[in-house]
């Protein structure tokens, strides 16, 4: 394996220090338990020990990586092709369309990605065998736990006959770990202790009173002002009222939570990394293993009432050794035994003008990778066709049968005129906002 090229197709100098020490502690397929916090780069700790493993000439799938959430299972497909291998890499997850997921076991990837609902429904019903699975690792381990894929996991990993090495990973530590992963003699690696993993964030309690949460919170937001910004709510019905009163007030928010069609999460999670907005409203479902840029701010409308759930949110921000804030929007009454009473508290009093609008949009196109279509090719239909430059085009994210691209927001309306009656590779295609 050709480390150093794969380090320029991702863009670093080398592995840090924990991904070396999983990378040495993984060698003769050792059994590893890797505790790292959010952000510290636990994708790649385990993806470089899984390539690895692969064989060229092997046959079947040889890697399978479980997770909790389908848009990490989607985060961890990116990385695995940015390290730009000739392996084959599929994805499979509840929402996604059974009869894709089938074609592309056909002829078996060496790496699937998945969580545990769906991978155990092609297991049984045989659309793929777990005979030549060599590598096994469970990402974000004790969140698939906690979230009932207890009896799947245990079905996964009994039909696997061949295993030679297992990788769990988590940002937090396990009490016990269930006998049917199947460990022997694991070597635990445990950045979690490190003072240097401890990120710089500034905690400020917004105190306010039940009846004037919502408001306290607009307050706070104008004050933040055009930042990016995660909102943590207990509950999605909050979720859904932050975001009517943001509608109301003109201020671009996307919502993720699990009572959303999948399509529409990764829409949110898309717009919010293309900034097209730079507010995303979410329950504890975005605190960990979400591909979501660098946010400066953390806003818990609502507080946990566990510590984890609570350090696991403050986690998306500073990271990297960069600063942070995290915002407690409380009331007198409410008594935290993690949050201490000498925590700053910050006026939001007097701040009323809403942020200014983000500078891009994103547009929605009607073909995709089964189009044959890339993001080479639609650079160059809006570029050629649509008249734009380069610095008007942001992210492009290419699917199966769509695509979204960030259009400068100044540009978007003479773009869709522009491209009314334009066929992009030869064929007519449908574009408009993305809402």
């Amino acid at each position: 394996m050709e480390l150093e090229s794969i380090y320029q197709k991702l863009q670093i100098q080398d592995m840090n220090q924990m991904q070396k020490s999983t990378y040495k502690t993984t060698e003769n397929n050792t059994d590893v338990v890797l505790l790292s916090p959010t952000g510290s780069g636990k994708t790649l700790a385990f993806l470089f020990p899984v390539l690895r493993n692969l064989k060229k000439d092997a046959s079947g799938v040889q890697a399978l990586i479980l997770v909790p959430a389908r848009e990490l299972a989607l985060q961890i497909e990116q990385v695995f092709k940015s390290m730009g291998t000739d392996f084959k890499v599929s994805v499979c997850y509840g929402g996604h369309d059974k009869k894709i997921e089938i074609n592309n076991l056909i002829e078996a990837p060496a790496v699937l990605i998945g969580t545990p609902g769906r991978v155990a429904y092609h297991l049984r019903n045989k659309n793929f065998t777990a005979k030549t699975i060599q590598t096994l690792v469970l990402d974000e381990f004790d969140k698939a736990l906690e979230l009932g894929f207890h009896d799947d996991m245990e079905y996964i990993i009994n039909s696997q006959v061949a295993l030679s090495q297992r990788i769990l990973t988590s940002a937090t530590a396990m009490d016990e770990i269930p006998d049917f992963t199947g460990l022997k003699n694991e070597k635990v690696i445990d950045f979690l202790k490190l003072a240097e993993a401890k990120p710089d964030i500034q905690l400020r309690k917004v105190m306010t009173i039940s009846e004037e949460k919502l408001d306290t919170l607009f307050n706070l937001i104008c004050k933040i002002g055009n930042k990016r910004t995660l909102i943590f709510c207990n509950h999605r019905e909050a979720v859904d009222r932050i975001s009517d009163l943001l509608h109301e007030k003109g201020i671009d928010r996307e919502t993720f939570h699990g009572g959303m069609e999948q399509d529409e999460r990764e829409r949110a999670l898309l717009k919010f990394r293309n900034d097209s907005a730079r507010i995303l409203i979410t329950t504890d479902l975005a605190s960990r293993g979400l591909d979501v840029p660098e946010v400066e701010s953390i806003v818990h409308y609502q507080l946990p009432s566990q510590e984890d759930a609570f350090i696991h949110r403050n986690g998306r921000t500073a990271r990297m050794n960069a600063k942070g804030f995290a915002y407690l929007i409380m009331t007198a009454e409410e008594k935290f035994p993690f949050i201490k009473n000498n925590t700053p508290e910050e006026s939001v009093s007097g701040y009323d003008k809403v942020p200014e609008k983000t500078p891009f949009q994103t547009v929605y196109i009607s073909a995709g990778k089964k189009d044959k279509v890339n993001k080479v090719d639609i650079v160059g239909y809006l570029i050629k066709k649509g008249e734009l430059q380069k610095e008007d085009i942001g992210l492009i994210e290419v699917k199966d049968t769509t695509s979204y691209v960030a259009v400068s927001r100044k540009k978007v309306s003479s773009l869709l005129k522009k491209l009314a009656n334009e066929k992009l590779k030869g064929k007519k295609v449908k574009m408009e906002v993305a809402y």
